[in-house]
Order: C-alpha cells, then structure tokens, then sequence
C-alpha cells in the first residue's frame, strides 16, 4: 500500500509543480512519481533485508545478495527512467522485473509473511487482491509513461 500512496502522491504532486512551471506534463510527472517508487521500495531491500529473504524460497542460495540486487536494479531502474537515452529500453526490463517478482510476493501472501516484522503474521492471501492488481497498474504505468510516451 505504501509505494501506490508515494507513486500517486509524487504524481500529483509533480503535476501541480509542472503545471506552475509552464504546463502540466502527464509523462514527465508519471516518469517522476515511478522513479521516486523505485527508489522508496528500494530501499525497503536494504532495511528490511531479513524479512525480504523469506520471500524466497526455502534452498535457495545467495538469499541476500538476492534481495540487495533486485534492490540496486530498483534503484538503477529509478535513474534509467528519468534518463531519455535509457527510458525505452529500462521500461522494457522493468515491466520483465514486474512479472518475474510476482511469484515472490504470492510466494510471501501465502506463507502470511509481514517482511517488516520479519514474521508470519502478515495478512495472507487477502494481500494478493491488492499486489496482483498493483503489479498491473505499475506494468501499465510503464507503458504508458516510459515506452509508448
């Protein structure tokens, strides 16, 4: 829930600010309000790293190097977007993060993991009806911000 409060915050905020600067810009504000995303949820690998690594299944290696690499592709993901010579293409590989993350967060919905707590007392499956349309929203917040702009 907290990264769609920042990514709808950011957007309407940017809105506001470009449209006193000279005119509203759509894409410029989604570019904008997508990078700052990426970079809070980033930093969520770094601070709640041990309650990330459950996301992931049981025997898999490098659990935590996991997590801090999908957190440094978020963060490099947030520059690549605002960059034009890189948008298209970091669209492109973002909305392939989007779909190959998904399995981790139906992975966690299932086993109720609350990765802040690192715990399972999160909400469960009922998360899932937030987090599968979130993955939508934000595969289609690419393509209509960063590639198709």
């Amino acid at each position: 829930m907290k990264p769609l409060i920042v990514l709808i915050s950011v957007f309407l905020i940017s809105l506001v600010i470009t449209a006193l600067l000279s005119e509203m810009n759509l894409v410029l504000s989604g570019k904008i309000a997508l990078s700052v995303m990426l970079l809070f949820t980033s930093i969520g690998h770094f601070k709640f790293t041990n309650g990330m690594m459950k996301m992931l299944p049981e025997g898999m290696p490098a659990k935590k190097e996991m997590i801090w690499i999908t957190g440094i592709i978020e963060m490099l993901a947030a520059i690549g977007i605002i960059v034009s010579s890189t948008a298209r293409t970091t669209g492109m590989l973002l909305i392939i993060f989007f779909v190959l993350i998904l399995p981790s967060n139906i992975y966690a919905a299932v086993r109720h993991l609350d990765y802040e707590k690192a715990d399972y007392t999160g909400s469960g499956v009922k998360y899932l009806w937030f987090r599968v349309p979130f993955q939508l929203l934000l595969i289609g917040w690419v393509y209509f911000f960063i590639i198709r702009a």
